[in-house]
């Protein structure tokens, strides 16, 4: 049996060449939970052959062992009875021969067959270490005590919220001291030049490297919404200007955040319509590629760690009718967008600070599909994310949370064409939970007359 499970394990240890980057995708990831399931069943039926067998080579033992126990006592006066002595040449024979053949027999065929047929969706070891690195990444990102990931003991959504608007509120009072000490402080030293230049001095703040900034977001701490700019969003229903599909039944649109402008509509996709989509997705989903700005072509980077399937109308007519839903909703051209993006992130899975639109040092960035520049995004949040995953904006200081059944947008260029670059964001690691995201990428054909060109860049 040794020998068997030594077998065993060689070909599982060969397996792990097989597939890779199933850590970059919880939706994959879920495929092996049942693939081991039924290697565990495979395994259980080998283990109930083999010990049945052993238990038939123990009972021959024992009764071997107490037949013998009687024959070397008197070993002549045994043997002098012929019944005996036809019996040992029987058994030496022909029931030694029997056992032989009992223990010889392979019984781990059909195992190894299994093992064989199931080992193409084993991860490898690229993917075990792309795990270790995701936990690492989680570690630092979230400030988490080395025990706290080793025991499990992560924190849920409502913690990590909890902490966050604690966060925020304490670095608004600090705020709001520190600028009534300011305002006291000029009026004291109002008129004289040089208090007011060291005053200035005092008031310079280092910038905080992106890095550092995305991550404290990513913790709901620094976020930059004041007060008095929270009092300008606004909750509304909204129906694009009283578009006949939504005149009777607006949807919910919330102000998210005012520079750059995103807005969410709640409730603009159902659970039935997402597990579709999803259902559709995940036969397709390949790990997620980034444009190169060197080669200009697609390549898989380590700081977007994902999997992602393109979805179009001729895979489903509900594709079809949610791209209409888009276009009913913003107002802009849906034929020159780009297919339909689904993405699944996978353990701390994350897409580090970029810019969803191509910047001029990179002219041709989406020059082989001929519609130009990406104008604008819109992100659907297909689950909730129990901790960690948030969308976050590091040069604004803006943060937006996944949330079903939502969808977020946001334009990437002004009116007049140019970048606008406080868009750029990125998907913060997620800590705990399953993310699916969708996404659409409108660009500028068609746009002409849906959004007109403008010269003043605040539009």
């Amino acid at each position: 049996m040794r020998l068997q499970l030594c077998i065993f394990l060689s070909f599982l240890l060969k397996s792990l060449s097989a597939h890779n980057d199933f850590y970059t995708s919880i939706g994959h990831m879920t495929d092996l939970l049942f693939t081991e399931k039924d290697m565990v069943t495979s395994l259980k039926e080998y283990i109930r052959v083999e010990e049945s067998k052993l238990e038939q080579v123990k009972r021959w033992a024992d009764q071997l062992e107490s037949l013998s126990i009687t024959a070397i006592q008197d070993p002549e006066g045994f043997l002098g009875h012929p019944v005996n002595a036809f019996k040992l040449m029987k058994r030496l024979n022909t029931e030694w021969g029997m056992l032989e053949t009992l223990v010889l027999s392979d019984t781990t065929e059909a195992f190894i067959s299994n093992l064989t047929m199931q080992r193409k969706h084993f991860p490898t070891e690229d993917d075990q270490t792309g795990a270790a690195k995701a936990l690492l990444r989680l570690q630092d990102t979230y400030h988490l005590e080395t025990n706290t990931i080793a025991t499990g003991n992560l924190p849920d959504s409502e913690h990590q919220r909890a902490r966050g608007n604690l966060k925020y509120f304490e670095f608004q009072m600090l705020q709001q001291r520190s600028d009534e000490e300011e305002a006291a402080q000029k009026q004291r030293n109002e008129g004289t030049v040089g208090n007011k230049t060291e005053e200035k001095k005092k008031g310079f703040k280092e910038p905080i490297p992106e890095r550092k900034m995305y991550e404290k977001l990513c913790r709901g701490e620094g976020i930059q919404m004041t007060p008095r700019r929270q009092s300008r969003l606004f909750c509304r229903y909204y129906d694009n200007h009283r578009n006949p599909m939504y005149l009777l039944s607006p949807v919910k649109q919330e102000d998210e955040w005012d520079r750059p402008y995103i807005v969410r509509y709640h409730d603009i996709i159902s659970h039935s319509e997402i597990e579709k989509v999803k259902s559709l997705a995940k036969p397709r989903l390949r790990r997620a590629t980034v444009h190169d700005p060197l080669t200009g072509k697609l390549t898989t980077a380590l700081y977007r760690v994902s999997k992602s399937a393109w979805l179009t109308g001729y895979d489903d007519p509900l594709i079809d009718k949610i791209n209409q839903r888009i276009e009913d909703l913003t107002g802009l051209e849906m034929d020159t967008a780009e297919e339909m993006q689904v993405a699944n992130y996978g353990v701390g899975g994350q897409y580090e600070p970029h810019f969803d639109f191509g910047r001029k040092d990179e002219p041709d960035a989406f020059k082989e599909l001929g519609t130009g520049n990406r104008v604008a995004t819109w992100l659907f949040y297909m689950t909730d994310v129990a901790a960690g995953g948030a969308t976050v904006f590091p040069d604004v200081g803006a943060a937006v949370w996944p949330k079903k059944g939502t969808a977020v947008f946001w334009y990437n260029l002004f009116a007049s064409g140019e970048g606008d670059y406080s868009t750029r964001h990125a998907a913060c690691p997620v800590l705990v939970g399953n993310k699916w995201v969708s996404n659409k990428w409108i660009h500028e054909r068609g746009q002409e007359w849906r959004r007109p060109c403008d010269l003043d860049q605040s539009k």
